[in-house]
């Protein structure tokens, strides 16, 4: 698997990767996926610099990125763990609720994962999350293991795409058509 700490990357977050992903998208006409900022409102701000300096957020976010990929509606947050345990604190109520919503729309929502120790990459279904969350929800684990997700969604680089997770999006629409 390529490795990601190259000097090019050193210090880049998921969030950077995907960005590059998705204008390597954009420009090959495959999908179109933007990044929602998070709305803040401004405190302070360095007057020489005009360089906001304290802020809060208006509103809880809701996912981090949506678009469409020929001509699917697509909604996915991002986010990355350092161990092989995530934690469900990372995942919040109104993000389950926007996607849930989303995808009783005909949207497809998901999480990429980033285990940035293994530096592995991986393609969360909306439904997998779904199980662990009211698992969590029920009294249960408040995390689950990377050992619990499927093999088949972990994301591999390839053909200079940082984060290429439309194959797995190809998969998860093949499932879901199998299943229904």
């Amino acid at each position: 698997m390529a490795t990601w700490n190259s000097r090019g990357l050193r210090g880049s977050t998921l969030e950077e990767m995907v960005n590059r992903t998705n204008e390597k998208y954009r420009e090959i006409k495959l999908a179109l996926i933007q990044k929602i900022p998070t709305p803040i409102t401004p405190v302070a701000i360095d007057k020489s610099t005009r360089h906001i300096t304290l802020a809060y957020f208006d509103q809880k976010s809701t996912v981090d990125y949506i678009g469409a990929v020929q001509g699917i509606p697509v909604c996915f947050d991002a986010k990355e763990c350092n161990s092989d345990t995530f934690p469900m604190q990372n995942v919040h109520e109104h993000q389950m609720e926007f996607m849930k919503e989303f995808e009783e729309q005909g949207g497809i929502a998901f999480f990429l994962l980033y285990f940035s120790h293994r530096n592995l990459l991986y393609y969360l279904r909306y439904e997998k999350m779904k199980a662990f969350y009211g698992r969590m929800s029920d009294g249960g684990r408040k995390s689950f293991r990377l050992e619990e997700l499927e093999e088949d969604y972990v994301i591999h680089p390839k053909g200079g795409i940082l984060v290429p997770y439309l194959e797995k999006l190809q998969k998860d629409l093949e499932e879901r058509e199998e299943n229904s």
